[in-house]
């Protein structure tokens, strides 16, 4: 079993200053492939003074050293992608496929993207006799969730380097050796110390240092709506900035112009990938009652076409969930759907055939689903799909917006003006129209309860940005 005790802190590998530790458990055969170090409110400190005097330079340095230093970045973290795709399979169950297409690659993304941003963003803008400037907002902690762990890492991390901060990240306990990966990749590419710092740790020890203190200028939490409140809270005596990508329960509404059994397949596909542990995940089909019987054997097929297999098995297939208390969640959820008289398409309670070990979940649908029940209004975060039948399109529009919250949705039509007319009436913070994949220099993010602020891109940048005016600082 893999030791990783320490935390990296001021360009050092240093002990915790409490010794606690904590296993890390592989979700396709519930065995532990790692043991880390929990971090305290002592370790917070030392990162966040490192991180604190490691601004004074580093804000400092010019936009050609930074591009240069993200190149390093990006070429380490190509060379180490191995490592990470096989790294990502053991500790949070996406299998070799997936890590490989999506898990590890979202990482060369976030990089590229940036470096695109950087190279042209304008850091100086003149509006009459003021000089409006753009600096980079101090040291930030970055919270980071376990379900596409090295996405919101490096979406956060790569524009934090690129505007000039300094940062303290603790990522999730649950999935963490990916973070040390990072770690390793940024002292490689020559990150100055104190520019980085990982401590590990839960929320309630590590996370809610973060937010309280006072010499962190900013935090950026990606998480449960729940956990994002209480950053919020212990945030607000500080005044800090807070930035939060939360939870969802997006909507897919398949209009009655739609190629109904190829979309209804599409949106069970994208449902289920990385075993429907996404915040943005297509969790509620809206299909018009006519129509229902249909997409219900549309949806059937797909589910059941799905195979379940150990993350590192090869070939295309879904994985396991991440842990025993997540796939116990999931097993309620699934329980309540039926007690609450939802339609079991397929799938249901228990492990799939065949798989006696690991926190494996049954890829479930659930037809004549109602807005008022827990499975449409909880966000799940497994391979479950509710189906919901609606009447007209003002009733979809209206039934998805019925929900606490708003990240994404998604809108199928055989015409793009149609599905962008409904598309405008759906709160929410992205739209994919007719199967369109993810923009990774558009702004990711979400309305109400969703969260705040935006990563990706140009908008994600400005995130760890500060706006200074210098009245009299350019001729009339």
């Amino acid at each position: 079993m893999q030791q990783h005790l320490k935390f990296y802190i001021d360009g050092q590998w240093v002990d915790p200053a409490v010794p606690r530790t904590l296993d890390v458990i592989n979700p396709s055969n519930e065995q532990a492939i790692a043991r880390i170090s929990m971090g305290s409110a002592a370790d917070i400190d030392a990162a966040v003074t490192a991180a604190r005097r490691a601004f004074e330079t580093f804000s400092q340095t010019t936009r050609e050293a930074r591009l240069a230093l993200l190149e390093k970045v990006l070429a380490v973290y190509q060379q180490r992608y191995g490592d990470i795709v096989q790294t990502i399979s053991q500790e949070m169950g996406a299998p070799l496929w997936l890590s490989k297409a999506a898990q590890a690659a979202v990482g060369v993304a976030h990089l590229s993207q940036t470096l695109e941003v950087l190279k042209a963003f304008d850091f100086e803008k003149v509006q009459g006799t003021t000089t409006l400037v753009h600096e980079p907002v101090g040291v930030v902690g970055m919270i980071t969730p376990w379900n596409w762990p090295i996405n919101q890492i490096m979406c956060k991390v790569a524009p934090a380097l690129a505007a000039g901060c300094t940062m303290v990240l603790k990522p999730s306990e649950v999935a963490p050796l990916n973070a040390i990966l990072v770690a390793e990749v940024l002292h490689e590419a020559g990150v100055p110390p104190g520019v980085f710092n990982l401590v590990n740790g839960d929320g309630l020890a590590v996370g809610e240092a973060m937010s309280v203190h006072p010499d962190i200028d900013m935090m950026t939490f990606t998480g449960s709506t729940r956990a994002g409140i209480a950053v919020a809270k212990a945030a607000a005596d500080t005044v800090k900035r807070v930035t939060q990508e939360l939870g969802g329960k997006s909507a897919n509404i398949v209009l009655d112009d739609a190629d109904l059994e190829t979309v209804v397949a599409q949106g069970v596909q994208a449902c289920f990938i990385n075993s429907g542990q996404s915040c943005n995940a297509p969790t509620r089909m809206f299909v018009p009652r006519a129509l229902h019987a249909r997409a219900v054997i549309a949806a059937r097929a797909a589910a059941e076409a799905m195979p379940v297999a150990d993350a590192m098995a090869e070939g295309m297939h879904m994985g396991p969930v991440v842990s025993e208390l997540q796939f116990n969640r999931i097993q309620g959820m699934i329980q309540k759907g039926i007690e609450e008289g939802a339609t079991l398409v397929t799938g249901g309670p228990g492990r799939p055939e065949g798989l006696a070990k690991g926190y494996f979940v049954r890829p479930t649908v659930f037809a004549d689903v109602r807005s008022d029940m827990h499975i449409a209004r909880e966000e799940i975060f497994g391979p479950v799909l509710v189906m919901l039948p609606y009447d007209t399109e003002d009733d979809a529009v209206r039934m998805a917006n019925d929900t606490a919250y708003g990240l994404s949705g998604y809108v199928q039509s055989g015409s793009l003006e149609r599905a962008r007319r409904v598309a405008s009436r759906l709160r929410t913070g992205m739209v994919h129209l007719n199967g369109a994949g993810p923009d990774f220099g558009a702004p990711f993010g979400g309305y109400k309860k969703s969260g705040n602020g935006r990563e990706w891109g140009e908008h994600g940048f400005k995130e760890f940005l500060e706006v200074k005016a210098l009245m009299g600082g350019s001729a009339a």
